[in-house]
């Protein structure tokens, strides 16, 4: 499930790091939060629906990598991210 581009937008705008990043691992990681929420909605309607249900796994492996990732550059940026994005309280 696509996100609009005023939502990207917004997330974006959100958890960026600097002005015009895109890029960085918090703006990934938030960007693939929303995507798993919107798509978890989805498989809750429409139980069978597999195929969908392989590529939200495949992008909860890969935020998890992107965790991950940023828990090893630095702990503090990581477990921020988390407490935002709701993984921690």
């Amino acid at each position: 499930m696509p996100l609009s581009t005023t939502q990207k937008k917004q997330v974006i705008k959100e958890f960026q790091t600097a002005q015009g990043d895109t890029g960085s691992p918090e703006v990934q990681i938030a960007l693939l939060t929303k995507r798993v929420d919107r798509l978890t909605e989805h498989l809750k309607q429409h139980i069978h629906d597999t195929h969908s249900r392989r590529g939200l796994l495949s992008m909860i492996a890969k935020r998890r990598r992107l965790l991950n990732f940023l828990a090893k550059v630095d702990k503090k940026r990581s477990s921020v991210i988390e407490k935002k994005i709701g993984f921690k309280e």
